[in-house]
């Protein structure tokens, strides 16, 4: 009894326990130039057998290029190459999952995402579908993944989605967007190689570093706010500011991005995001506008939520050169309209994070069709 009371352990009735969420992480991170040539050492001890192959999902936009032989192929391996123009998808997510596992007579060593968000959110969508059964759309939504994935690994070669380090999804179902969030979702390892950003066009390392610029300004503004989520925020934004309003150079640039998406990644394992992220999902599945712009149409319009971050967007988008899209929403229906609009209501967790408990006092769809119809 003693020992209970010295470990804090006895029941007394003055002491409330608070039951916190136990999140995970990445278990295993490497970082630095040239770091993916690491990978076949780290792939070697999860590998069960010959016939048990490392499955590699690689962006197309690296067919032909020196990437590919660097890639430590041996027994069975495959490589898939999968083009990213689109969002990942819920059938295409089913469809990976059924050529494996006629390819192969043994569930796979491991999944391994080479590319930007949507090459790493398929990687970890296929590794889930793997042990666990019926179509990834019935898996959209929070915790509902009922056993671990098969061993899964990342390698970003864009930063700015935290794709690499999130435990969501994010995929284009039937019905919505929305992201299997589990703890079963976030990779096993990441291997974070600087070198793999070189030659990233510029408007798409834009849009896809303004996904984490506004990660944080949702983070650090919403009513989840926390200690935990505060402290990588902060840095995170710090980082892209760095990045996009200071003047480095492309190497110092490629880091410092990579570890803001990391970074802010992390700000929202233990919070949320919010208006911006709750209407772009409404825009990709209407329009199949891509994540990181869909982002920065929807931003450009939220003074009245996150004046401070809207005004130093501006500033980045005028620092860089960047000119958005104009009159997206112009043509839409009234159904589409309609569409898009319940889409984005149906992201509670974000609407709450961004307004509170009483969101829906403070939000409706008079208001974001307004927005919407400045797009």
């Amino acid at each position: 009894m003693e020992i209970k009371k010295e470990l804090g352990l006895t029941s007394a009735p003055h002491k409330l326990r608070t039951n916190y969420r136990n999140f995970p992480m990445v278990q295993k991170v490497v970082f630095g130039k040239g770091s993916f040539d690491q990978l076949g050492e780290i792939l070697l001890p999860v590998r069960k057998n010959a016939d048990a192959p490392v499955v590699f999902l690689v962006d197309d936009v690296f067919e032909g290029t020196g990437l590919i032989p660097r890639i430590p192929l041996i027994f069975n391996d495959q490589i898939i190459f999968i083009s990213a123009e689109e969002e990942p998808k819920t059938d295409q997510v089913d469809a990976l999952v059924r050529k494996i596992k006629s390819d192969f007579s043994e569930v796979p060593s491991g999944i391994v995402g080479i590319g930007g968000g949507t090459l790493l959110d398929l990687a970890k969508a296929v590794s889930i579908m793997l042990t666990n059964k019926g179509s990834s759309a019935q898996l959209q939504g929070w915790d509902l993944v009922e056993k671990p994935a098969i061993y899964h690994l990342g390698v970003p070669t864009l930063s700015g989605t935290g794709a690499e380090v999130s435990r969501t999804t994010v995929l284009m179902g039937p019905e919505r967007k929305l992201g299997i969030n589990s703890d079963y979702t976030t990779f096993d390892q990441v291997v974070l190689d600087p070198d793999l950003l070189v030659g990233v066009p510029k408007v798409q390392w834009f849009y896809t570093g303004m996904d984490c610029f506004i990660h944080c300004v949702e983070s650090l503004n919403g009513t989840y706010l926390n200690a935990f989520s505060q402290s990588y925020g902060e840095k995170a934004l710090e980082l892209c500011k760095e990045v996009f309003l200071g003047d480095l150079n492309e190497e110092t640039a490629r880091e410092k991005l990579m570890m803001a998406s990391w970074h802010g990644g992390m700000s929202i394992a233990y919070s949320q995001v919010g208006v911006a992220h709750a209407m772009s999902y409404g825009l990709s599945y209407v329009l199949g506008v891509k994540h990181g712009i869909g982002n920065c149409l929807v931003f450009a319009h939220l003074e009245e939520f996150y004046p401070e971050g809207v005004t130093l967007f501006r500033e980045m988008l005028a620092k860089n050169d960047i000119n958005l899209p104009q009159k997206v929403c112009s043509k839409l229906t009234e159904a589409e309209f309609d569409t898009m609009i319940s889409i984005s209501l149906s992201m509670e967790p974000l609407w709450e994070n961004a307004l509170g408990k009483n969101w829906l006092e403070k939000i409706d769809r008079e208001k974001l069709r307004s927005i919407y119809e400045k797009i």
